[in-house]
C-alpha cells in the first residue's frame, strides 16, 4: 500500500502578503494564518475572526489583507473594530 500524498499550500511570508490585493479570499487567507478553510469559515460565521472581512452580497465574503497582515505581524485591530465585534 503507497501512502497518498496530500497537498499542502505553503504558507506565504508577510512580505509576500503584504504585496497582496486589498482583499484576498477566505482559503488564501487561512492558508497565511495556518488553518483551514473550514475553520476561518466558521471563525468568520460566529463572529470570532482574527481578521477583518467584508460580505460581497449574501454568500461572499473577503478578507481585508491589511487586517491579515497586521494579525500576523502580531498587531490586534484597532478598538474600534474590537468594541464593534462585542456589540
Amino acid at each position: 500500500m503507497t501512502a497518498r500524498k496530500v497537498a499542502t499550500a505553503e504558507a506565504p511570508t508577510l512580505a509576500e502578503i503584504r504585496t497582496w490585493p486589498a482583499t484576498v479570499s477566505v482559503p488564501k487567507a487561512a492558508t497565511a494564518l495556518g488553518c483551514s478553510r473550514a475553520q476561518l469559515y466558521v471563525l468568520i460565521r460566529t463572529g470570532r475572526s482574527p481578521v477583518r472581512t467584508l460580505s460581497l452580497g449574501e454568500s461572499r465574503v473577503v478578507v481585508v489583507t491589511a487586517s491579515l497582515a497586521r494579525v500576523l505581524n502580531g498587531e490586534t485591530e484597532p478598538a474600534a473594530y474590537r468594541e464593534r465585534l462585542s456589540a
